[in-house]
């Protein structure tokens, strides 16, 4: 399984990484200025953000063209460059595949638009109802009708996401024979990592049926279709399959853990692992993404177990994460910003790193970076927060309590400018950033590598991962699963007598646990402790400080 279990993925999203031209926005050769400091935290692999040629309706994921660097990101002679230099020290590339839809200006969508059949039929064309209703009732992810307007004709296209970007018809073997081309042309320059975007709704019905209007059941219309696995099967045939070191992740939007191990377990030869978020929804009030409410702790243990007990039964595999550029931070949410930022930010690393599965690190992540703290919604860029402002307070509420929702889920809060030093743009770049940075007078590298605990904690976890077999190979049990407070976890291989037993106190407060009379008793070595913590010998009970995690071999 390509050592996956010992991987450690680090996330840049270009845009915000490292400006070395001084106009603003991030890019390829700001991230060869950076490479020290990947070199120094010891990933395994980046995965980049696109940074192909795109209008930027949705920060890159409308791609116009799939075989160029956008000039704004540098050139392909740049990009060679970083592939060259991330091999020196052996660190692999994952390129961001946006394979559902592309973007209205790409050369495709052109051709349909000037009336050429065979690009036509490369996205779905559909005429109005015979009493001039749009073809269907589905609704865009961004809000309002999934369908737009194609151009002066009678015909109306497809679009799950932004107007500005096309679904394209799967269906069409053509399609896919592009697509198998874009992946090959980026495997020729030496990149052996693909994540696949929003890649299980591509399997959409031919026939595009009314939804009831429930969402749930609209989405199954188009989402975790059994078609997609043969989509996968046969991408995996004709492209990156054919390379043994290959590490492919696919976004599963609404997935389920049956399809999730179907995707992933290497037998079925579709992907090497899958992107869920049904953890990241335990802070959405009734399932609303914009509303504010506190996590459920509870729920969130509960879909960790069954995603990681499930999954590892049915041979799949998970990619772990907290954050990414559409989420906000995750110690924002989870974690504690003020007296415990660093103690919190060590817990939930450590919490999802001992976990079974790939790790994926967000840029900024192993600094501790929190929301940015803005105070008005000029200060936020994506449409889709923007969006969410305007209908908040359509539904009647406040302006003030609009925005106070917003600054807390928007994807904005991510996409800050990485942190370097405490100066007014943050070291990121000389001029006025793309977004804003905040908070880099208490957060930044520079004071972090010189005196912060967090950036060596996840070196550590790193390490582990790289040589405990119990973490990278073991499989994976839950226990106290009814404590209000601690998540905890053992991991074992069936031929070895040792465990690794995992305790992560999610709360500001200290907190006992009983532990199972199987592990009572038991001399204990720590494998890693966010507090100073001498090896153990347990007892029947053991006492979490706040936000503690504590990994023990028994």
């Amino acid at each position: 399984m390509n050592n996956l279990g010992q991987k450690v993925i680090y996330q840049i999203y270009p845009k915000s990484f490292y400006d070395s031209n001084n106009d603003g926005i991030g890019d390829l050769p700001g991230i060869i200025q950076k490479l020290d400091y990947i070199k120094k935290l010891n990933v395994d692999m980046i995965w980049f953000n696109p940074f192909f040629v795109s209008p930027q309706h949705d920060n890159g994921y409308d791609i116009a063209n799939y075989y160029e660097i956008d000039s704004r990101f540098g050139t392909m002679a740049d990009f060679e460059e970083l592939v060259a230099k991330l091999k020196e020290i052996n660190v692999g590339v994952m390129l961001d595949m946006v394979f559902n839809h592309c973007s209205t200006d790409h050369e495709w969508f052109q051709k349909a638009l000037a009336g050429d059949e065979k690009y036509r039929k490369f996205f779905y064309l559909r005429k109005a109802k015979p009493d001039g209703s749009l073809p269907n009732n589905w609704q865009s992810k961004f809000g309002g009708s999934a369908w737009a307007k194609f151009g002066d004709t009678d015909y109306y296209y497809l679009h799950l996401y932004d107007p500005t970007q096309a679904d394209l018809d799967w269906h069409n073997p053509e399609v896919r024979k592009e697509i198998y081309r874009v992946i090959n042309f980026w495997r020729q320059k030496g990149v052996h990592g693909f994540r696949f975007d929003v890649i299980n709704v591509t399997g959409k019905d031919e026939r595009l049926i009314d939804s009831t209007g429930d969402i749930a059941q609209e989405k199954s219309l188009y989402t975790d279709t059994p078609i997609v696995h043969q989509y996968l099967k046969e991408m995996n045939q004709a492209s990156f399959g054919q390379d043994p070191n290959s590490i492919t992740v696919g976004e599963m939007s609404s997935t389920t853990i049956a399809n999730s191990i179907k995707y992933s377990n290497p037998n079925e030869h579709e992907l090497s692992m899958v992107f869920n978020f049904h953890h990241l929804k335990v802070d959405y009030q009734n399932g609303e993404k914009w509303t504010k409410a506190p996590f459920d702790f509870m729920k969130l243990k509960q879909l960790f177990t069954q995603w990681q007990e499930e999954m590892d039964q049915g041979a799949g595999w998970n990619a772990l994460f907290w954050n990414n550029h559409d989420q906000p931070w995750a110690l924002s949410r989870f974690g504690d910003t003020g007296i415990y930022r660093e103690k919190s930010a060590e817990m939930l690393a450590t919490t999802i790193h001992l976990m079974r599965g790939t790790p994926y690190i967000y840029m900024g992540e192993e600094i501790g970076m929190i929301d940015p703290d803005y105070s008005s919604i000029d200060s936020y860029i994506d449409v889709e927060c923007k969006n969410a402002f305007k209908e908040l307070q359509q539904k009647g509420i406040s302006e003030k309590q609009a925005f106070d929702i917003v600054k807390s889920k928007s994807r904005d809060n991510s996409r800050v400018p990485m942190h370097w030093d405490s100066s007014q743009y943050a070291g990121f770049s000389s001029v006025t950033p793309w977004l804003m940075p905040t908070d880099q007078d208490q957060i930044n590298v520079k004071d972090e590598l010189a005196h912060g605990e967090i950036f060596n904690y996840y070196q550590n976890l790193i390490k582990l991962r790289h040589n405990e077999e119990l973490i990278s190979d073991g499989h994976i049990r839950m226990f106290l699963k009814d404590d209000p407070q601690v998540l905890a976890y053992e991991r074992f291989l069936d031929d070895q007598p040792s465990k690794l037993l995992v305790f992560n106190n999610f709360y500001g407060q200290s907190h006992t646990v009983t532990l199972p009379k199987a592990f009572q008793k038991q001399a204990a070595q720590v494998v890693i402790s966010n507090y100073d913590q001498q090896d153990i010998n347990l007892q029947e009970t053991l006492t979490l400080r706040p936000y503690e995690a504590l990994a023990i071999k028994i």
